[in-house]
């Protein structure tokens, strides 16, 4: 079979895969839509924590199941799947032992192994997965299914943030996370402020997270927040940004006895002076990953109309012309939100 290799840092190459073998409590499925997330390009970079050469990126997935084990678990969902379903695909592989899993809290097991970062992930025609990390995609479309990940991302940060409706919050960054952050938030009764550097963005934040009022991080972003809040602030920010600028300037931003929640990732430190952190009672959140029940939110969410995965999707390419367009999805003039590879 077909798959795509990251070598090395800034290196693709096409190679030819034994096909994976059935095993207990695992299903075959066809990959038919891989989604390129920050993570690759970040990866393709070297610049993404937790990760080493070779590596098959991909973990955004929609497929189609080719074989399954019929004698694994008494799960209903498990029960129900069986060859031509179509499935997404939870790609954080948990041990189900250490003590965030007993919790369940799977998102953040201590042993966890994310495809496409601590092992190979979708970048192939087949792949070999757990069934309980499958998720039945009937009444999407494959480009919905495959969106499903990203947005889970999203819908865990708003979840742990635990908002309200009517609440005021803000996300800081308005790329495919961010944007589900806005969305998932909306959808959750909350008046949404997006904060990005370009304004061209900002406007796609309004138009399709529907978001209440934009910042541009570059004018003033501090008293424009504070003349939209009537100087109260908002009192839950999530950074989608992954910029440690950002990260450390977004403690600024919070209302007092308000939450920052980082839902991106920096290969960095952070420091925030601890007097005003006090003063003010924040709680600082990390947000990592998705569970299940994020995964099932969104698709809840998507077969409500609440999210458009279609304009959601700016680019594409075919598996075969992936490398090829890579690079070009990288370059800020691509205009790139989310980018979809087709086999």
């Amino acid at each position: 079979m077909r798959g795509i290799i990251c070598e090395d840092v800034n290196q693709f190459r096409v190679m030819e895969q034994e096909p994976p073998r059935l095993s207990p409590g695992m299903a075959i499925v066809r990959i038919r839509r891989i989604g390129i997330c920050g993570t690759d390009y970040h990866a393709y970079r070297g610049n993404q924590p937790f990760f080493s050469y070779p590596r098959v990126l991909g973990h955004e997935l929609a497929g189609v199941i080719e074989a399954i084990d019929d004698t694994a678990g008494s799960c209903a969902d498990q029960k129900s799947l069986k060859p031509g379903d179509q499935v997404g695909i939870i790609p954080y592989l948990e041990c189900g032992e250490c003590i965030a899993c007993r919790r369940g809290k799977t998102n953040c097991c201590v042993n966890m192994k994310v495809m496409g970062v601590h092992v190979d992930g979708g970048m192939r025609e087949l792949v070999a997965i757990p069934i309980s990390n499958l998720i039945a995609a009937d009444g999407l479309t494959l480009d919905e299914t495959a969106a499903l990940e990203p947005l889970s991302i999203g819908a865990h940060a708003v979840r742990r943030a635990g908002i309200e409706e009517g609440e005021t919050v803000m996300v800081i960054g308005g790329g495919p996370i961010g944007l589900g952050v806005m969305a998932l938030a909306k959808h959750k009764g909350a008046r949404v402020l997006a904060m990005d550097v370009q304004d061209e963005r900002l406007a796609f934040c309004r138009e399709w997270a529907k978001v209440d009022e934009t910042v541009n991080a570059l004018q003033e972003a501090g008293s424009r927040v504070e003349q939209l809040t009537d100087g109260d602030y908002p009192t839950v920010v999530f950074d989608c940004t992954g910029n440690p600028s950002s990260m450390t300037k977004a403690f600024g931003y919070v209302a007092h006895g308000g939450k920052l929640v980082y839902v991106g990732l920096a290969k960095a430190d952070i420091s925030f002076n601890d007097p005003d952190f006090h003063k003010r009672e924040l709680t600082l959140m990390g947000s990592r990953n998705a569970t299940k029940e994020d995964f099932l939110l969104v698709k809840q969410a998507i077969r409500a109309g609440a999210l458009n995965i279609s304009a959601y999707i700016t680019h594409r390419a075919p598996f075969e012309g992936m490398i090829d367009q890579f690079e070009q999805w990288m370059k800020p003039e691509s205009k790139v939100i989310k980018a979809m590879v087709e086999l």
